[in-house]
């Protein structure tokens, strides 16, 4: 592709991107401003919660043309008396709670200026996805640092988790190329794919193997 033609991309991208966030009601009202280089696009600006930040995110994945998302959005919450930190952690207690897939009597919520701690351990770590993506809509929270452990409850057979591994994606993404090692307790992804849903895809299959405690996605996107 010419340098003339990918600034044209380029601002193809930009343009659609700005309508996506404008037609999205959960990230609107917004002050986001969007840039695009080579298909790369940058977030910037500000956002009064955390859910409208990954909101906005998810936005910019969505559209055709996007290799990558850089999200340097602030969360800024409003000048107003809102949600007290005590607050968030009892809503954040009974998220979890109510989630029957998470261990919540294994965890520990705390909460300081609106950013969320998340510590404990759970035995499998789509579990550890699943508690943050719990307490990612709260409304109040500013963001949140999972510390969870994953603690398998059985010695990791890496040899059999990587060849199930490799046969659910090829259940989920049919004959498409994703790569698949082990590099100490994290199971990596890389190739590419052919868009957002289908990363998304292989990122959910990797995070529900028995024994993987984290994963490194190295997945880009193309045509």
């Amino acid at each position: 592709m010419s340098t003339a033609a990918a600034a044209r991309e380029d601002q193809r991208i930009q343009q659609d991107v700005l309508a996506e966030l404008a037609w999205d009601a959960e990230v609107q009202p917004n002050e986001i401003g969007v840039s695009v280089e080579q298909g790369v696009v940058n977030l910037t600006g500000w956002v009064d919660s955390s859910a409208r930040r990954w909101a906005a995110t998810r936005c910019a994945q969505r559209v055709r043309g996007v290799r990558a998302v850089a999200d340097d959005i602030e969360v800024r919450l409003p000048g107003s008396p809102g949600v007290t930190d005590a607050e968030i952690a009892i809503a954040a207690s009974r998220a979890l709670e109510w989630d029957s897939f998470v261990p919540a009597e294994r965890l520990d919520v705390t909460v300081a200026n609106g950013w969320v701690m998340l510590r404990g351990e759970v035995e499998f770590g789509w579990q550890r996805r699943s508690a943050e993506r719990e307490l990612r809509r709260l409304r109040g929270v500013r963001g949140i640092t999972n510390l969870i452990e994953v603690r398998p409850p059985a010695p990791t057979d890496t040899d059999r988790m990587l060849r199930d591994v490799r046969r659910a994606l090829g259940r989920a993404l049919g004959t498409r190329q994703v790569s698949v090692a082990v590099d100490g307790d994290t199971l990596v992804l890389s190739g590419v794919v052919r868009s957002w849903w289908e990363r998304d895809q292989a990122e959910r299959v990797a995070w529900s193997a028995p024994g993987v405690r984290e994963v490194e996605t190295q997945l880009l996107v193309g045509e």
